[in-house]
């Protein structure tokens, strides 16, 4: 009997790709990812995967997944899936409570044995027990059918095997009524210098299409609204890119090269792989053996005249905590990004936290301020790292960018923007043979001391850790010189302020409540603040991108509301920080420290109740 398709029409779906270390779950999802961005699509993204290179094999621990919401307008991830692919039955049971009733779970059947089963804490297989009755569930021979045809090309039987991905992946393909050209195109480039290999793979998927048509398995299919943007040229970036091109539009923009000195640390990496491949555009990269050398290095850039910038995540920024006060005392702009993970220590290296802000505001020695700005989205990681860059060199001074995990490697659509059109970036660069310049002579609007090149005509100066005299730089342990020091460093970021977009409030603005987020939040707390004013209660919403300085207008929105909660992913230091800044008002929390981003679902329970 055939069975007429049916095709649903969706504003949005979330599917997840889900299987062990290995199974190239990562590469199914950014290919789909790509392909729906393509078809027209807004897409957000969400890598989760272990911290273990190999982790034991069909077990929970070594689940990686890769979740991608697709559709008209997708500020958030999604909380629960329509689709999950389950590689095996570790993939299976550690996913089935992101899964809503009547999804889609497409498993494969070959990796359901009895080892298997009992490695991932099954009694019984859950393909045949019924307790999947609240689901479609389909379990093909995935592996079987995805080996024939590799090796049937001539691939041998080991590399045939771990071809099933794009065998599911296929499925998936015409579950969206997707074209296969689109990922076809992406392999050949992929495997460019191997395009026998891209060949398997472009047939296994197409094998894999094929199956779901004519076998009819899917007899419901996806069409999915599609997103309305302004004209541009667009592209799928994650937040680590988008952060390096950030930088480099910076570099650009200011005039002055650009230098990343880093060590390699998850969630972080990216940004130096990706800068690596600019050298054509004058960035310089250099991978340091840790963590101090990588901001040392980027000190030395800054002192010779580079925009000098560095990366790292949590316990890279605590090493760095001495060099950063270095970069305050000599009054030197760099950049450093601090993409957050889960700590403290190695803590939970692949997943995300907001727990980095203390030691951004406070982790140094002394009296040692530096501006510190967050990013909100994936796309705003390109944005925020012009502007920290923009800051740091017009006030000379250390700016910390605090992106996260959950943002960095997570992706959406992207406007590019055209360079000219940014903001204008102006360091105070000394001139040549300029008979009036001093070490710390100040702007005396924005107290900025003046940028001397090393090699410039007439400028020899000396600048050091040790505290200096106001004006002429010399070594100095005047008592009430360095008061004078301590105040011109902090009251120079607080200048900032000025300059900074007003505190802007979304939701209901005349409401008597405000839901606070900052950094990476920003798009499931302002979903959860629609959902809730959709339903009848009023609440406002206001996002803090500016750390250090805050927005001037902050205690003006703040005392418009009777009760004000501020949600974010660790147990409260944001909140505390606004305690000391403003404590004539009253803050009350809603903390998560999972390492895993909020869901619409909580925080609408929480924010209701209020």
């Amino acid at each position: 009997m055939v069975v007429q398709k049916q095709i649903l029409e969706r504003d949005s779906v979330v599917v997840k790709f889900a299987g062990d270390s290995g199974d190239g779950m990562q590469l199914s999802g950014t290919l789909f990812s790509d392909a729906a961005a393509l078809a027209g699509n807004d897409i957000a993204t969400f890598p989760d995967y272990p911290a273990e290179i190999r982790a034991p094999h069909n077990t929970v621990a070594g689940v990686s997944g890769f979740q991608v919401h697709i559709g008209k307008k997708t500020r958030i991830i999604g909380d629960k899936c329509d689709i999950l692919v389950a590689m095996n039955p570790a993939s299976l049971i550690s996913n089935l409570k992101w899964l809503k009733t009547g999804s889609l779970i497409l498993v494969d059947g070959d990796a359901f044995g009895e080892q298997a089963l009992q490695k991932a804490g099954y009694t019984s297989n859950p393909i045949e027990d019924g307790s999947l009755s609240s689901y479609r569930v389909f379990a093909p021979p995935i592996t079987t059918l995805a080996k024939e045809t590799a090796m049937a090309l001539g691939m041998d039987i080991k590399n045939a095997t771990r071809t099933k991905n794009m065998f599911c992946l296929g499925m998936i393909y015409y579950a969206f009524n997707f074209s296969l050209d689109t990922p076809f195109k992406l392999l050949d480039k992929r495997f460019a210098k191997k395009l026998d290999l891209a060949l398997v793979n472009k047939q296994v998927m197409q094998k894999g299409y094929d199956f779901a048509e004519t076998l009819e398995i899917f007899q419901t299919t996806y069409q999915v609204g599609s997103v309305k943007l302004p004209k541009g040229k667009y592209r799928n970036i994650t937040g680590n890119t988008a952060t390096a091109w950030g930088l480099l539009a910076a570099a650009e923009r200011s005039g002055h090269k650009l230098f990343l000195g880093s060590y390699p640390i998850t969630p972080a990496t990216d940004i130096l792989c990706e800068l690596a491949k600019y050298k054509s555009l004058g960035a310089k990269v250099f991978q340091a053996e840790d963590e101090i050398a990588g901001i040392c290095s980027a000190i030395g850039a800054s002192y010779a005249g580079a925009l000098a910038c560095t990366s790292t995540s949590g316990p890279g920024l605590s090493l760095m905590s001495e060099a950063l006060g270095l970069a305050v005392m000599t009054e030197l702009p760099i950049v450093v990004v601090d993409v957050q993970r889960g700590g403290p220590s190695t803590g939970l290296p692949t997943k995300s936290e907001q727990s980095d802000l203390n030691i951004a505001l406070f982790g140094r020695n002394g009296e040692a301020p530096c501006i510190v700005m967050s990013a909100s989205s994936p796309g705003d990681c390109f944005y925020k790292a012009y502007e920290a860059a923009k800051f740091a060199m017009e006030t000379m001074t250390p700016c910390i960018l605090l992106t996260d995990g959950y943002i960095g490697q997570g992706s959406e659509l992207f406007r590019i923007p055209k360079v000219d059109d940014l903001p204008a970036i102006t360091p105070p660069v000394v001139k040549p043979n300029d008979t009036t310049y001093q070490p710390y002579q100040r702007n005396p609007k924005t107290l900025t001391r003046q940028w001397a090149i090393p090699g410039t005509e007439g400028l020899r100066h000396r600048v050091g850790g040790l505290e200096k005299t106001d004006v002429e730089g010399n070594v100095s342990t005047d008592p009430l010189n360095h008061a004078q020091m301590v105040y011109y460093r902090q009251e120079k970021i607080n200048r900032i302020a000025s300059q900074l977009p007003k505190l802007k409030v979304e939701g209901d603005k005349k409401s008597n409540i405000l839901a606070i987020s900052w950094g990476g939040t920003h798009g499931q707390v302002g979903v959860a603040v629609d959902e809730i004013n959709k339903i009848g209660k009023k609440i406002a919403h206001a996002h803090f991108s500016y750390l250090m300085p805050l927005p001037q207008n902050t205690p003006d929105i703040l005392a418009q509301y009777e009760k004000i909660i501020v949600c974010e992913l660790n147990s409260g230091q944001f909140a505390n920080y606004l305690r000391s800044q403003y404590p004539q008002f009253q803050y009350l929390q809603y903390n998560k420290v999972q390492g895993l981003p909020f869901t619409t679902e909580e925080l609408v329970t929480v924010l209701n109740n209020l």
